[in-house]
């Protein structure tokens, strides 16, 4: 017995010595996958961007686009996933951060040749929220001003035309 506890000690430290090596998940950047889109073609990739626009239905499955900041891909994904997603970025809300493992087509036979992401799986890194739009006091008052400016043009030019009458 006092061997065998010798002998677990001695492995568990010598196993304990090598690094252990985790794999993460890397993530391909949409622009690469355009610029690469003959090697990457039918490829397992991961990609992360903000949803924006709005999802497309097409029966049970849905188009959206997502944009990483390097460029934006159309996706096709399931209603299931879709559903996960709250925010799609426009001009009043960020949306909602994903990332998508799923494969990439150049030429997808199945959606008219265009390059598009098959997702087969979404994670919701962030989510979206509304956008906080202050109202600039400099253009309210530059506004303001040209406002009365076209108001008193308007002015001049009936009085001149009733003028001329």
């Amino acid at each position: 017995m006092h061997k065998f506890i010798k002998t677990l000690i001695f492995l568990l430290l010598t196993i304990s010595t090598y690094p252990v090596a985790a794999k993460a998940e890397e993530v391909t950047k949409i622009n690469d996958l355009i610029e690469n889109a003959k090697e990457l073609d039918k490829q397992e990739v991961v990609i992360q961007g903000e949803a924006i626009g709005e999802s497309m239905s097409r029966g049970d499955y849905f188009w959206i686009n997502v944009n990483d900041g390097s460029n934006a891909i159309g996706i096709w994904i399931s209603k299931e996933e879709v559903d996960k997603i709250s925010f799609y970025g426009n001009y009043k809300n960020n949306g909602d951060t994903v990332k998508c493992i799923g494969e990439f087509r150049r030429a997808c036979k199945d959606h008219g040749g265009e390059a598009d992401f098959h997702v087969k799986s979404l994670e919701i890194v962030e989510r979206g929220h509304p956008k906080d739009l202050p109202i600039s006091i400099p253009k309210t008052i530059i506004s303001a001003n040209l406002t009365i400016a076209a108001l008193l043009l308007f002015v001049v030019f009936l009085k001149i035309k009733v003028n001329r009458s």
